[in-house]
């Protein structure tokens, strides 16, 4: 495994961007946020983008950052919640050497995180409902592609940050 190419999965509210830029910074390589890739590709919000042009063209921009983010020499590459749900996607991380981390987190740790409001698309109606919902449709998906899973409740963004690295072969 490679100690400076990661993959981080997992829900909404897992820590993926805050954990990521700590073990970006710890490991002196680039964060790789594809949600904000494609923010900034967009020159809008995600939720701007549901809204305007539909979910389909937001997964399209999405596969299109995270595939590349993929290539990256050394990186950490930070995928939004449902990336991993498009197939190609999947099969980009199964064949890329970056080890990937499955941030687990609960409901009530993801709800204290980052809230469920109109920034999350997908969880506008009824957010505790969808987010469950969305986490056990992901849930096999995230464990499958997993090469390490860290619990992230309780835990500070550092001590996610220790546990992943820990986790990594010598």
């Amino acid at each position: 495994m490679t100690l400076g190419r990661l993959a981080l999965i997992g829900p909404p509210g897992s820590g993926k961007s805050t954990v990521g830029a700590i073990l970006a910074q710890r490991l002196g390589v680039p964060l790789i946020d594809t949600d904000q890739v494609v923010e900034t590709r967009a020159g809008r919000a995600i939720s701007d983008i549901f809204v305007d042009d539909g979910e389909q063209a937001f997964r399209d921009m999405e596969r299109a950052a995270v595939l590349e983010a993929l290539d990256a020499e050394q990186s950490i590459v930070s995928l939004g919640g449902g990336a991993v749900m498009q197939p190609e996607i999947a099969d980009a991380l199964r064949d890329s050497d970056h080890v990937v981390v499955f941030l687990d987190v609960t409901i009530a740790d993801a709800a204290s995180r980052v809230g469920f409001d109109a920034s999350r698309p997908l969880l506008i109606v009824n957010p505790r409902a969808s987010w469950t919902r969305l986490m056990n449709a992901r849930r096999p998906t995230y464990e499958a592609l997993a090469d390490i899973t860290v619990a992230t409740g309780g835990l500070t963004p550092e001590q996610v940050a220790d546990e992943v690295l820990e986790g990594l072969d010598p």
